[in-house]
């Protein structure tokens, strides 16, 4: 009985990890461009500090959800407003909808000073301080960890389980922030394709956070945004990159063959 209770908990820790995996693309997505706005020799270490310590806060809070569960659940404002604004607010939700409307601004100030393009460009916007980067890096990962972790207690109730899949997910997105970090350097057109991907993550949270609470605005309730739509998303708008990439590299090469040829002689 044992051994069998054994392998129901590995099978159930590598479910759990593979779901840490699925659930924390977004996550990382945001860990990788938040990092970038620390000083260049510092942005290895911020994400390894920030995930770090948002597994430690992780675990405490799946300690605290596990704890407090009903409380994190219970309505906390019921706002009717009969056919314009309805509602059942908890911690849960707003949590959700505060995380979202935060990665929204952060994604849409970034693609406003991508746009903006200065004459002098000594005058580029200062890194941040570590410790500010560290922070918000820490805070939106309890933002994401919140489905995560309520997923895991659908799953398990085997403490050790749920944090050993923690643990093991947070190491896997190190691993995996350092290449998507080393990917966008390199790449630097793709940056753009990011911070909107970051953007639907944000549309993302604000659904899920209103169906969390319930909220009917003039009388059509919020419906969440499930995973697969998110990953189609994320897929239409990769591909509209890629396709747009190669059509205007072509016509960059047709422009410059076109000038060769009415080069007067």
């Amino acid at each position: 009985m044992e051994s069998l209770l054994n392998i129901e908990n590995l099978l159930t820790l590598g479910a759990l990890v593979v779901l840490q995996a699925v659930l924390g693309f977004d996550n990382l997505l945001y860990v990788s461009l938040e990092s970038k706005r620390a000083p260049a020799d510092k942005q290895a270490w911020v994400r390894k500090m920030g995930i770090g310590m948002a597994i430690v806060l992780r675990i405490i809070l799946l300690f605290a959800l596990v704890s407090l569960i009903q409380y994190v659940q219970d309505p906390i404002w019921n706002p009717n407003f009969t056919g314009i604004f309805e509602g059942q607010f908890n911690l849960h939700s707003i949590i959700v909808l505060v995380g979202g409307v935060f990665i929204i601004y952060t994604a849409t100030k970034e693609v406003l000073h991508m746009m903006h393009i200065e004459e002098d460009h000594t005058q580029d916007t200062k890194p941040k301080s570590t410790g500010m980067v560290i922070f918000w890096i820490v805070l939106m990962n309890v933002v994401f960890s919140f489905d995560s972790i309520l997923s895991a207690m659908a799953l398990t109730d085997v403490f050790w389980v749920m944090a050993t899949a923690i643990i093991i997910g947070g190491l896997l997105m190190i691993y995996l922030a350092e290449r998507v970090s080393t990917f966008l350097e390199k790449n630097r057109m793709y940056e753009v394709l990011g911070l909107f991907i970051l953007f639907v993550v944000g549309i993302m949270l604000l659904s899920e956070g209103g169906h969390l609470a319930h909220l009917h605005l003039f009388g059509n309730p919020i419906v969440a945004m499930s995973k697969t739509t998110f990953y189609f998303v994320i897929a239409v708008l990769v591909m509209t990159d890629i396709v747009q990439t190669r059509y205007q590299k072509k016509l960059l090469a047709k422009a410059k063959a076109n000038k060769k040829v009415h080069v007067p002689t």
